[in-house]
């Protein structure tokens, strides 16, 4: 590999434990968020991203967990998905790529995609259900906005663990008749 491409794959390496990071302490502070939610209301306004949710909590106690486990579930997810892009860096071989633990993390990081973008896509429904039952959801398209996008990706990730796994029974293959 040249010194360019090993740059760049450095880079994006630390550009992934960068954003993981940053996912893994959204996903915190959402917890916090829901906990001081459950138990302390009016403190919420000091808290990460002032996610105040305590108005649908009074009109509707199923509505209120419902979305925050939506909102939970995909954050969570964000970080577990980068968790194992960064595995998935650390541990590659650039020389070899073509290997089944290189394939099968791939193919995870499509389930993970693909989960992300469904979930998304389904919690935004919900809030927009919500609305047509009176509670007020223009606070939490930021969470979903994106669903059509994980979807779409997580369809082309998965393309792509499909031909490294072909790539790697191939290469077996080559091995044993060599």
């Amino acid at each position: 590999m040249s010194k360019t491409n090993n740059f760049i794959f450095w880079g994006l390496y630390i550009v992934a434990w960068l954003i993981f990071v940053g996912l893994s302490i959204e996903a915190g502070g959402l917890i916090v968020n829901f906990f001081f939610s459950l138990y302390n209301p009016e403190f919420v306004q000091n808290l990460y991203q002032k996610l105040d949710l305590t108005e649908m909590h009074q009109d509707s106690r199923l509505a209120f967990f419902g979305v925050y486990s939506f909102i939970l579930t995909i954050s969570i997810l964000k970080a577990c998905l980068f968790y194992i892009v960064i595995r998935l860096m650390h541990t590659m071989d650039l020389s070899k790529p073509f290997n089944t633990f290189v394939a099968r993390q791939i193919s995870q990081i499509s389930y993970y995609t693909l989960s992300i973008g469904l979930l998304s896509y389904i919690a935004r429904q919900l809030a927009k259900n919500l609305t047509h039952h009176g509670l007020v959801t223009d606070n939490l398209d930021q969470f979903w906005a994106d669903s059509q996008a994980f979807i779409l990706m997580g369809a082309v990730i998965y393309i792509i663990a499909t031909i490294f796994k072909k790539g790697v029974d191939i290469q077996n293959e080559n091995d044993l008749t060599v």
